[in-house]
Protein backbone atom coordinates (compact mmCIF):
# COMPACT_ATOMS: atom_id res chain seq x y z
CA UNK A 1 0.00 0.00 0.00
CA UNK A 2 1.48 3.46 -0.70
CA UNK A 3 1.92 6.14 1.49
CA UNK A 4 -1.49 7.80 -0.23
CA UNK A 5 -3.19 4.83 0.08
CA UNK A 6 -2.66 4.78 3.87
CA UNK A 7 -3.42 8.46 4.29
CA UNK A 8 -6.98 7.98 2.47
CA UNK A 9 -7.81 4.95 4.53
CA UNK A 10 -6.76 7.38 7.73
CA UNK A 11 -9.28 9.91 6.82
CA UNK A 12 -11.97 7.53 5.79
CA UNK A 13 -11.46 6.18 9.42
CA UNK A 14 -12.40 9.56 11.03
CA UNK A 15 -15.88 9.86 12.62
CA UNK A 16 -18.35 12.03 10.89
CA UNK A 17 -19.74 14.41 13.67
CA UNK A 18 -22.52 16.57 13.56
CA UNK A 19 -22.85 19.29 16.47
CA UNK A 20 -26.49 20.78 16.95
CA UNK A 21 -26.75 24.71 18.44
CA UNK A 22 -29.15 26.99 18.69
CA UNK A 23 -26.55 29.93 18.88
CA UNK A 24 -23.14 31.03 18.90
CA UNK A 25 -21.70 27.70 18.77
CA UNK A 26 -18.55 28.65 21.28
CA UNK A 27 -17.96 25.20 21.85
CA UNK A 28 -18.96 24.17 18.51
CA UNK A 29 -15.85 26.29 17.16
CA UNK A 30 -13.78 24.56 19.67
CA UNK A 31 -14.57 20.95 17.95
CA UNK A 32 -14.06 22.68 14.77
CA UNK A 33 -10.27 23.99 15.61
CA UNK A 34 -9.36 20.61 17.03
CA UNK A 35 -10.96 18.68 13.95
CA UNK A 36 -8.44 20.41 11.52
CA UNK A 37 -5.28 18.82 13.13
CA UNK A 38 -4.46 15.89 10.67
CA UNK A 39 -4.61 13.37 13.77
CA UNK A 40 -7.86 14.37 15.35
CA UNK A 41 -10.16 11.00 14.63
CA UNK A 42 -13.25 12.75 13.67
CA UNK A 43 -14.58 15.46 11.50
CA UNK A 44 -17.43 18.10 11.70
CA UNK A 45 -19.21 17.45 8.48
CA UNK A 46 -22.11 19.01 9.63
CA UNK A 47 -23.53 21.61 12.18
CA UNK A 48 -27.52 22.01 12.65
CA UNK A 49 -29.69 24.32 14.51
CA UNK A 50 -33.21 24.51 15.79
CA UNK A 51 -32.85 28.37 14.82
CA UNK A 52 -32.59 29.88 11.35
CA UNK A 53 -30.38 32.87 12.61
CA UNK A 54 -28.35 30.64 15.19
CA UNK A 55 -25.08 32.50 15.29
CA UNK A 56 -22.49 29.68 14.90
CA UNK A 57 -24.06 28.31 11.40
CA UNK A 58 -21.62 31.18 9.89
CA UNK A 59 -18.60 30.25 11.85
CA UNK A 60 -19.89 26.94 10.34
CA UNK A 61 -19.84 28.15 6.74
CA UNK A 62 -17.04 30.15 6.94
CA UNK A 63 -15.13 27.01 7.65
CA UNK A 64 -16.49 24.99 4.70
CA UNK A 65 -18.65 23.00 7.08
CA UNK A 66 -22.11 21.99 5.83
CA UNK A 67 -25.24 23.41 7.70
CA UNK A 68 -28.58 22.30 8.16
CA UNK A 69 -31.72 24.15 9.97
CA UNK A 70 -34.68 22.57 11.12
CA UNK A 71 -36.89 25.03 12.71
CA UNK A 72 -38.53 24.11 15.46
CA UNK A 73 -41.02 26.60 15.32
CA UNK A 74 -42.32 24.65 12.18
CA UNK A 75 -43.26 21.88 14.49
CA UNK A 76 -45.56 23.44 17.28
CA UNK A 77 -45.40 21.10 20.22
CA UNK A 78 -45.02 17.83 17.97
CA UNK A 79 -41.56 17.36 19.28
CA UNK A 80 -41.20 13.92 18.14
CA UNK A 81 -42.19 15.40 14.47
CA UNK A 82 -39.51 17.87 15.02
CA UNK A 83 -36.69 15.03 16.17
CA UNK A 84 -38.08 12.67 13.07
CA UNK A 85 -37.31 15.64 10.90
CA UNK A 86 -33.25 16.14 12.44
CA UNK A 87 -32.78 12.78 12.25
CA UNK A 88 -33.67 12.33 8.37
CA UNK A 89 -31.13 15.13 8.06
CA UNK A 90 -28.70 13.09 10.62
CA UNK A 91 -28.93 10.41 8.38
CA UNK A 92 -28.60 12.08 5.28
CA UNK A 93 -25.05 13.02 5.71
CA UNK A 94 -23.86 9.59 7.23
CA UNK A 95 -23.18 10.91 10.81
CA UNK A 96 -21.42 8.77 13.38
CA UNK A 97 -21.52 10.25 16.33
CA UNK A 98 -23.24 14.07 17.36
CA UNK A 99 -23.01 16.68 19.57
CA UNK A 100 -24.75 19.22 21.48
CA UNK A 101 -23.27 22.55 22.10
CA UNK A 102 -25.51 24.42 23.69
CA UNK A 103 -28.88 23.19 21.87
CA UNK A 104 -31.50 24.43 23.91
CA UNK A 105 -34.61 21.69 22.69
CA UNK A 106 -35.28 18.88 25.32
CA UNK A 107 -34.88 15.77 23.05
CA UNK A 108 -37.88 12.92 23.07
CA UNK A 109 -36.38 9.35 24.60
CA UNK A 110 -36.86 7.75 21.28
CA UNK A 111 -34.35 10.29 19.78
CA UNK A 112 -32.16 10.04 22.22
CA UNK A 113 -32.70 6.39 22.13
CA UNK A 114 -31.27 6.18 18.06
CA UNK A 115 -27.86 7.63 19.34
CA UNK A 116 -27.31 5.67 22.58
CA UNK A 117 -24.04 6.05 23.38
CA UNK A 118 -23.04 8.35 20.08
CA UNK A 119 -24.51 11.62 21.35
CA UNK A 120 -22.95 13.51 23.93
CA UNK A 121 -23.69 17.15 25.42
CA UNK A 122 -21.60 19.40 27.13
CA UNK A 123 -22.38 20.60 30.89
CA UNK A 124 -21.17 23.81 32.51
CA UNK A 125 -21.07 22.39 36.14
CA UNK A 126 -19.61 19.42 38.01
CA UNK A 127 -22.66 16.79 37.13
CA UNK A 128 -24.16 15.50 39.00
CA UNK A 129 -24.34 18.74 40.82
CA UNK A 130 -26.55 22.01 39.04
CA UNK A 131 -28.40 19.96 36.65
CA UNK A 132 -30.32 22.11 34.43
CA UNK A 133 -29.77 25.52 34.24
CA UNK A 134 -28.13 28.89 35.50
CA UNK A 135 -25.53 27.02 37.04
CA UNK A 136 -23.26 29.45 37.57
CA UNK A 137 -26.00 31.62 39.69
CA UNK A 138 -26.39 28.21 41.38
CA UNK A 139 -23.01 27.62 42.19
CA UNK A 140 -22.55 31.12 43.82
CA UNK A 141 -25.68 30.93 45.44
CA UNK A 142 -24.89 27.68 46.88
CA UNK A 143 -21.42 28.60 48.62
CA UNK A 144 -19.81 26.09 46.23
CA UNK A 145 -16.06 26.54 46.20
CA UNK A 146 -15.24 24.54 43.17
CA UNK A 147 -17.39 24.58 40.14
CA UNK A 148 -16.37 23.26 36.35
CA UNK A 149 -17.55 21.79 33.28
CA UNK A 150 -18.78 17.74 32.24
CA UNK A 151 -18.63 15.83 29.00
CA UNK A 152 -21.22 13.39 29.17
CA UNK A 153 -23.38 10.47 27.15
CA UNK A 154 -27.32 12.06 26.67
CA UNK A 155 -29.34 9.81 27.73
CA UNK A 156 -33.45 10.07 27.84
CA UNK A 157 -33.22 11.99 31.42
CA UNK A 158 -31.52 15.65 31.36
CA UNK A 159 -27.77 15.85 32.52
CA UNK A 160 -27.71 12.50 34.09
CA UNK A 161 -26.17 10.49 31.54
CA UNK A 162 -22.79 8.40 32.34
CA UNK A 163 -19.71 10.96 32.54
CA UNK A 164 -17.40 11.27 30.20
CA UNK A 165 -14.59 13.67 31.22
CA UNK A 166 -14.85 16.64 33.85
CA UNK A 167 -12.20 19.70 34.69
CA UNK A 168 -12.58 22.36 37.77
CA UNK A 169 -12.26 25.50 38.47
CA UNK A 170 -11.68 27.50 41.89
CA UNK A 171 -14.81 29.73 42.80
CA UNK A 172 -12.93 33.10 44.57
CA UNK A 173 -14.79 34.86 46.87
CA UNK A 174 -15.31 37.98 44.43
CA UNK A 175 -16.93 35.76 41.66
CA UNK A 176 -19.43 37.31 39.63
CA UNK A 177 -21.63 35.42 37.59
CA UNK A 178 -19.92 36.46 34.75
CA UNK A 179 -16.37 36.10 35.68
CA UNK A 180 -17.04 32.24 37.41
CA UNK A 181 -19.22 32.00 33.73
CA UNK A 182 -15.59 32.98 31.41
CA UNK A 183 -13.47 30.80 33.45
CA UNK A 184 -16.06 27.51 32.79
CA UNK A 185 -16.24 27.89 29.08
CA UNK A 186 -12.33 27.99 28.68
CA UNK A 187 -12.60 24.75 30.22
CA UNK A 188 -15.48 23.79 28.60
CA UNK A 189 -13.43 24.35 25.28
CA UNK A 190 -10.95 21.87 25.99
CA UNK A 191 -12.33 19.03 27.76
CA UNK A 192 -14.88 18.87 25.17
CA UNK A 193 -12.86 18.23 21.99
CA UNK A 194 -10.73 16.02 24.20
CA UNK A 195 -13.66 13.69 25.26
CA UNK A 196 -14.72 13.61 21.18
CA UNK A 197 -11.34 12.43 20.83
CA UNK A 198 -11.85 9.41 23.55
CA UNK A 199 -14.89 8.40 21.82
CA UNK A 200 -13.79 8.60 18.20
CA UNK A 201 -11.29 6.32 19.18
CA UNK A 202 -13.73 3.96 20.16
CA UNK A 203 -11.72 3.86 23.91
CA UNK A 204 -14.52 4.81 26.27
CA UNK A 205 -16.75 2.37 27.95
CA UNK A 206 -19.91 2.59 29.55
CA UNK A 207 -20.59 -0.09 32.12
CA UNK A 208 -23.27 -0.14 34.50
CA UNK A 209 -23.87 3.94 34.24
CA UNK A 210 -20.11 4.48 34.04
CA UNK A 211 -17.49 5.52 31.84
CA UNK A 212 -14.57 3.60 31.82
CA UNK A 213 -11.43 5.29 29.65
CA UNK A 214 -8.90 2.81 28.51
CA UNK A 215 -10.30 0.33 31.27
CA UNK A 216 -9.87 2.79 33.90
CA UNK A 217 -13.35 4.42 35.70
CA UNK A 218 -13.72 7.90 34.95
CA UNK A 219 -12.94 9.36 38.68
CA UNK A 220 -15.56 11.22 40.54
CA UNK A 221 -15.95 14.88 40.68
CA UNK A 222 -14.43 15.52 44.35
CA UNK A 223 -11.22 13.60 42.79
CA UNK A 224 -10.39 16.71 40.38
CA UNK A 225 -8.02 18.92 41.66
CA UNK A 226 -9.41 22.39 40.42
CA UNK A 227 -7.37 25.36 38.98
CA UNK A 228 -7.27 28.43 40.69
Amino acid sequence: MTARSISSCSAMAKKRVAVLISGRGSNMAALIEAAKAPDYPAEIVLVLSNKPDAGGLDTARSNGIATAVVDHKTYGKDRAAFDRAMQEVLLAHRIDLVCLAGFMRLLTPEFVGLWTGRMLNIHPALLPAFKGLDTHKRALDAGATIHGATVHFVVPEMDAGPIIMQDAVSVRPDDTEAALAARVLTVEHRIYPAALKLVAEDRVRVVDGNCFIDGTRVPDASALTPAT
